[in-house]
């Protein structure tokens, strides 16, 4: 069943040295919840972007909460790059599992389809496969007879510990509303739990129209709910509202030193700031 509970409580039950899903900075971001993992000083969380990360990611790795990241890309947007990952990785401070889109997509899904592995061609003649130990090259069992010569490449499936976004509503029940963003769906699929933060808690059911079940993650996937008004602020919410992109440049500009991150925080995470 469903709990719904505070911000700073559902931050409290991500475990430090976590695995935790986040999705892309164009998704719901839950970066409400961001900002309450940092007060609450979480450490060695271990990210996965689904498929790529951004300001979410570059503030938990510039505050001390992440040991390890694996992304197909950690960058701002047009705010340009992520200053706090490109310092920890300049100084070897996190450890970086480098992938693509199609390969987090592909491992998740094995995970979401309760199998070992999934298969991927893509990759394929990239220097990136030397840099993954724990992928396998094989010849494609059903082509090219005992020569082989039909290479694939096999991925061990992704299990998070937890998915972390945001969403523009919940109902009572616990089903959660994510219209066209279907990666989030991969993420609960595949994640142990779900956390999500929301804009409101509604009474009427999500599933009670055709309409609305159609973009709706059902209350099975989803573990832990809270109120989070503006949760994915300074990020945008599909039809919500905008991305503050004065913000984000202001951001980027500030966390390039980090002095000035550490002045960034002390503004606009401590104390609540939505």
């Amino acid at each position: 069943m469903t709990r719904f509970l505070s911000l700073e409580a559902l931050a409290g039950l991500i475990p430090d040295g976590a695995h935790v899903a986040i999705p892309p900075d164009y998704s719901f971001v839950a970066m409400a919840a961001t900002r309450a993992l940092i007060r609450r000083k979480a450490r060695g969380l271990r990210l996965l972007g689904v498929p790529t990360t951004g300001l979410q990611a570059d503030l938990l790795i510039g505050a001390g909460c992440v040991a390890e990241i694996e992304a197909a890309g950690v960058a701002l947007g047009e705010a340009g790059l992520a200053p706090r990952f490109n310092a920890a990785a300049r100084a070897g401070a996190i450890a970086i599992k480098d992938t693509t889109c199609p390969a987090v997509h592909a491992a998740l899904q094995a995970a979401e389809k309760g199998i070992p592995f999934m298969a991927l061609r893509g990759i394929l003649g990239s220097d990136l496969v030397a840099r993954r130990s724990d992928w396998r090259r094989i010849d494609n069992p059903f082509e090219g007879g005992e020569a082989g010569g039909d290479p694939i490449l096999l991925l061990p499936a992704i299990s998070p510990e937890i998915a972390l976004f945001h969403s523009p509503v919940a109902d009572r029940e616990g089903n959660v509303w994510i219209g066209r963003r279907r990666e989030l769906v991969t993420m609960a699929h595949a994640a142990r739990r779900t956390f999500v933060t929301v804009e409101k808690v509604v009474e009427e059911s999500l599933l009670a129209s055709e309409a609305s079940a159609a973009g709706t993650l059902p209350s099975l996937y989803v573990s832990m709910i809270a109120e989070a008004p503006r949760g994915s602020w300074p990020l945008g919410l599909g039809d919500d509202y905008a991305a503050d992109g004065a913000h984000l440049v202001a951001y980027a500009d500030a966390a390039r030193s980090e002095d000035g991150f550490v002045g960034y925080l002390e503004e606009f995470v401590f104390p609540h700031v939505y």
